[in-house]
Parts: structure tokens; sequence; C-alpha cells
């Protein structure tokens, strides 16, 4: 579903001359349908940075990004911004850690804008039971997530991100917020996912969390100082 070749990222810092300082170099890692690859690493290997990568938000310095998409295959890192919208849109989904809040739209209406193919009470039938499942009451449903708390905020941005069924899911770091019962609704809803042959990329700091829905672990290996 996803697979790279000899992927690299330089980030260039304009306020100190122009410095380049390499993040990520020859990234080779695939994932199949219903299989979970988890980016493992220390801290500030450059996980967080490969998985915007593989999304788009930043853009590759070298190698590629093959998404299978609607039959085809297209490289993220060398496609057109409009194009990757749409690939954004159909076929890779994108959980972060922080909801980006919407003033004044309720979380029901956030969820569901996120549906894919279905009709509007659909999309709202369904954003209302997986706000459920995740622990968010019926009454916070028509409020806006701005005064939600930070675990609130996180169920309601998986909501989003499982609701649209994307054949591609990128996870960073899901859990997080999360208190063990939540945590395990979302190992459930990643393990559904999976059998659905969702293919799933993900960083996970919980080490249990990880061992349960991981099928693969990629090591991100930090780049060394010249």
């Amino acid at each position: 579903m996803l697979h790279t070749e000899g992927l690299g990222k330089q980030f260039q810092l304009h306020l100190q001359g122009g410095l380049r300082i390499p993040v990520l170099e020859q990234v080779d890692m695939q994932v199949n349908a219903g299989e979970c690859v988890a980016l493992v690493g220390p801290s500030g290997a450059g996980k967080s940075t490969l998985l915007r990568s593989l999304y788009g938000n930043y853009r590759a310095d070298t190698g590629h990004i093959r998404v299978r998409h609607e039959g085809a295959e297209v490289d993220i890192a060398r496609a057109a911004p409009r194009l990757v919208v749409q690939v954004r849109a159909r076929t890779l989904g994108y959980v972060s850690q922080f909801l980006r809040v919407v003033p004044r739209v309720p979380a029901l209406d956030i969820v569901a804008d996120a549906a894919r193919n279905m009709t509007p009470d659909q999309a709202r039938a369904r954003a209302a039971e997986m706000l459920l499942r995740l622990n968010i009451p019926t009454r916070l449903h028509q409020l806006p997530p701005a005064t939600f708390s930070g675990g609130e905020q996180q169920r309601v941005n998986l909501a989003r991100g499982f609701i649209g069924r994307h054949p591609i899911l990128l996870l960073d770091e899901p859990t997080a917020s999360l208190d063990n019962a939540n945590r395990d609704i979302v190992v459930a809803m990643i393990r559904e996912a999976k059998q659905d042959g969702i293919a799933i990329i993900g960083i996970f700091h919980d080490t249990e969390v990880r061992d349960a829905v991981a099928d693969h672990l990629y090591h991100v290996t930090p780049m060394q100082d010249s």
C-alpha cells in the first residue's frame, strides 16, 4: 500500500546562514494491507518527520514515497500539491497528537465532516457512534471541543481519523493523553482497522500499545553529526 525508496529529508536554517540539518537518509520501508508498522527510535531520531513526510506535510529532498491510490501508484515526494490533496481525501488518513480546534463547530460536525461515502445523516449517525465508543458523552457532541480536556480532544481527533476509513492510516502517538480504559478502546479500533485491510504506520511511545498492534518495527536511526 505504501513504500519508500531512498527517502531523505533535511531542514535548512535560514537564520543561521542556510545551515542544513540532515534528519532522514535512505529510508526504505513498506506497509501492506492489513499490517501495522511501528516507527521506533530515540527522541529526536526523526520519527515524526518521517510520518509528516509520508503525508506530504514535509517535502522529501531525496527518494520516493509510493502510495497505492485508486488502482494507481502516486509518488507523494514528487506529486503536484493538488494530487497530494486528492490522495489525502481518498486514500491517506492522518491522526496527529493534537486536534485542530475549529471555533464554534460542534464535535459531532468535526467528526462527521471527515466521513467518506456517506450521506450527511449517515455521517452524523456514525460520528455519534464513534464519539460514544470513545467515551465522549452525548451532552458534549453539540459543543465545540475548544473547552474539552486534552484527552477528550484527542478522542475527538481519533474519531475523526478513523471515521474516514482511509486505506492507509498514519497515527502519531494516538494514545498519548489517554487513560487505560480509552487506550484499550483505541487498541481495539486499530485491530479492527487491520482486519478490514487498512495499512497503518504509527508512532507508539506506549510499548504495551505498540506490542499489541504492531506487525513490524521500523527503526529510525538518528543521523550522526559530521
